[in-house]
């Protein structure tokens, strides 16, 4: 009975984020629709103008913040799994060169270019599995996820393949919605800080939804702004901090293909469906062209002559955060542990203030 209620308190603790998002959106429909486009606005025109605006951006807005929490994670295909034999096998042997024989064993038909520093095949010890590119293990959501990007509190949900579009537009439509409702509220703002206006309880959550406003508002900026980065140049959070490893290097655009392409694989190609919370993008999640292959097979055990490596955004990814492909096979020397750490938020915070480290700080 106790490890349930512990279970429950734990799930109840991680939509935490959620439900103060949500409240605070219930809030600002309350005192941006009823005390001000109603009660406040000074004539028909004007409060008809604030309303017929007003309600498609929250429909986007929360169309897609929806759709970035229920998203469905993915997981890699069967075929990535070992079986119960074949991974008992693995993890009891001791000597690196036959863990690394067995693995390229099993991965020689997958297509896989990501490869540990060592030069092995990366390997989930928690999921039993060889990881497809790009692929990483979360410890929140126990599972390992196609594309990660990160673990997003603010979402409940692991943000990756399945649900970065939706992740993307959730940004760009919450930084639409409180732009809107400060420039649209900033009028009755000044007037009631000045002391004009009506009196009331009224006056004082146009005050405060202005603030609110702008102070998510300027949080997303920047957020919003370097995921926007991130896709023109198809890395993930974690590949713009650590650079994927190849066979022949570690290169931090290995996977752009240009940024049209780019955009594409992440948006799709219908133009019609770039700005709706719909899934659209390329592939399947687990085989990526790359600079080096831009055509996927299933021999990945060759090498290709390819550009001077690109390393890395110059900035040091600490250990112990995400299961990374180290200088070993198993164990410690092959993953990153997934507990926080402050020398992460340290860099983060070179990047980004205050508000923005919930999205992209992991757990």
């Amino acid at each position: 009975m106790a490890p349930r209620v512990c279970i429950l308190c734990c799930q109840a603790v991680k939509w935490a984020p959620v439900v103060f998002i949500s409240a605070i959106v219930g809030w600002s429909y309350y005192a941006y629709v009823v005390q001000m486009a109603i009660l406040t606005a000074d004539t028909i025109a004007e409060k008809i103008i604030f309303l017929v605006l007003y309600h498609p951006i929250l429909f986007l807005f929360v169309w897609s913040y929806y759709q970035t929490i229920f998203a469905k994670i993915r997981s890699p295909p069967k075929e990535f799994f070992l079986s119960q034999t074949e991974w008992q096998h693995l993890e009891s042997e001791t000597n690196e060169n036959n863990q690394k024989d067995q693995l390229n064993h099993f991965a020689r038909k997958l297509p896989i270019q990501n490869r540990t520093i060592a030069g092995f095949p990366r390997y989930c010890e928690k999921c039993k599995c060889v990881k497809p590119d790009r692929c990483h293990h979360c410890s929140v959501c126990s599972v390992c996820v196609l594309k990660m990007d990160h673990h997003c509190p603010w979402v409940n949900n692991c943000v990756g393949f399945h649900n970065y579009k939706f992740f993307v537009l959730f940004l760009g439509y919450a930084l639409l919605y409180c732009f809107y409702v400060a420039l649209s509220s900033l009028k009755y703002f000044i007037s009631f800080w000045s002391g004009g206006g009506a009196s009331g309880v009224g006056r004082f959550h146009i005050l405060f939804l202005f603030f609110v406003a702008v102070m998510f508002g300027i949080s997303l900026i920047s957020l919003f702004g370097y995921h926007i980065f991130l896709t023109v140049h198809n890395r993930s959070t974690l590949e713009s901090f650590r650079a994927p490893i190849f066979q022949t290097g570690a290169d931090k655009d290995g996977f752009s293909l240009g940024s049209r392409a780019n955009f594409s694989e992440v948006f799709g190609d219908k133009k019609s469906h770039w700005f709706l919370p719909i899934f659209t993008s390329h592939g399947d999640g687990v085989s990526y062209a790359s600079r080096l292959q831009p055509t996927i097979t299933y021999n990945t055990m060759g090498t290709t002559p390819r550009p001077e490596p690109n390393l890395g955004d110059g900035v040091t990814y600490p250990t112990r955060t995400v299961d990374l492909d180290s200088d070993g096979l198993l164990g410690q020397r092959q993953r990153w542990m997934e507990e926080g750490d402050n020398v992460l938020i340290k860099n983060l915070s070179n990047i980004c203030t205050g508000a923005e480290l919930g999205f992209l700080i992991e757990n």
